[in-house]
């Protein structure tokens, strides 16, 4: 009998270890502890949104729904990767339909790079790059394109509290309307975060290159959660760091990917693009991590679902860098190197 007893018991070891391994991602399907093998449940337009006239699509580099569910906002470079010089205006206003309503702020940039869109639907912009005359600032605009407020000075990059270098991504705390932006882009001075007040007064800043707890490279975007946590994309440190809002780390996070955007939606739902995973150019890239957007939650860190990018191992970057997520819950990626804009609906 107790041969028996241990021949049933061998059997139920060994089938639960069946089952344990089935519900088990594969070594393929995880990498540097991200997962690739994650429920893909999007369907993927690249046709959305009408254009003005003799206008193409350039680098899009963000997309920014307001709040109360009128508009959506796409942030593009005017032609192939650079606004420098030109003419066309690189932000578009659209209704939920894709139609064209408005196009606003040419001649300001240089380099348009990260948006948001505050509680009183005001557009936030910021200027990754310079030259002799723009760059360097933050603009605020109000929803018809009305400049409200600017950051930083105009062409001058500087690392004292009155000066920016860079900016990458803005956020406005809800609560109470302070500003938070996130910079320098890669190779530039500063790798801090700035508070400001409502009315752009230098409150704080913190962050120093590097990639220890609180240090950060290329911090290239930044979204708040419902408790007033930043979620800070340390991208060039392959994490997610989150703060509080007077800059005490509270954790970081790699789940997610190599994170060039980040969207939070009221309900804490997280959105992490991933453009740039793969072999390192030199800002150390991580290879085998599959380039999309991640969904999971921003209270937990728990990932979910996997929006896969149509080249998601590709040697060079290729995935969206911005990512935005309307209020029926579309998702949309903004793509620079391909220069295009993704819509993903839910099937």
């Amino acid at each position: 009998m107790k041969t028996l007893g241990l021949f049933f018991l061998s059997l139920i070891i060994v089938n639960v270890g069946i089952h344990i391994h089935a519900q088990a991602p594969s070594a393929a399907g995880t990498v540097h502890g991200v997962r690739n093998d994650l429920s893909q449940r999007y369907e993927t337009q690249r046709s959305w949104g009408e254009l003005p006239e003799d206008v193409k699509w350039a680098a899009v580099t963000a997309v920014e729904p307001s709040p109360d569910g009128r508009f959506i906002y796409v942030i593009h470079r005017c032609i192939d990767n650079s606004c420098d010089g030109r003419s066309e205006a690189p932000i578009l206003k659209y209704d939920y339909d894709g139609n064209l309503l408005d196009s606003f702020g040419a001649g300001l940039f240089v380099f348009p790079h990260g948006a948001t869109v505050d509680f009183e639907g005001n557009l936030w912009v910021t200027d990754a790059r310079s030259n002799d005359t723009i760059g360097h600032q933050v603009f605020k605009f109000s929803s018809d394109g009305e400049v409200l407020l600017t950051l930083g000075q105009q062409a001058r990059g500087g690392s004292t509290p009155e000066l920016l270098f860079n900016p990458n991504d803005v956020v406005i705390d809800p609560e109470d309307g302070d500003i938070f932006v996130t910079e320098s882009h890669r190779g530039g001075m500063n790798n801090r975060i700035v508070h400001y007040s409502p009315e752009g007064r230098f409150i704080n800043q913190w962050g120093s290159k590097g990639s220890g707890q609180g240090e950060l490279s290329e911090p290239h975007s930044i979204a708040m959660d419902s408790q007033g946590r930043l979620f800070v994309g340390d991208r060039e440190n392959n994490r997610i760091q989150i703060f509080s809002r007077d800059g005490a780390f509270i954790d970081e996070w790699r789940q997610f990917g190599r994170p060039s955007g980040i969207f939070i939606t009221p309900d804490d739902k997280i959105y992490v693009a991933d453009s740039e995973s793969g072999p390192d150019t030199g800002a150390g890239e991580l290879i085998g991590i599959k380039k999309g957007i991640r969904i999971g939650s921003a209270i937990d860190g728990t990932v979910t679902d996997f929006i896969e990018d149509m080249e998601p191992l590709r040697d060079d970057h290729s995935g969206a860098e911005g990512v935005g997520v309307d209020a029926s819950g579309n998702v949309y990626g903004a793509v620079v190197r391909r220069q295009m804009l993704e819509r993903h609906v839910l099937r």
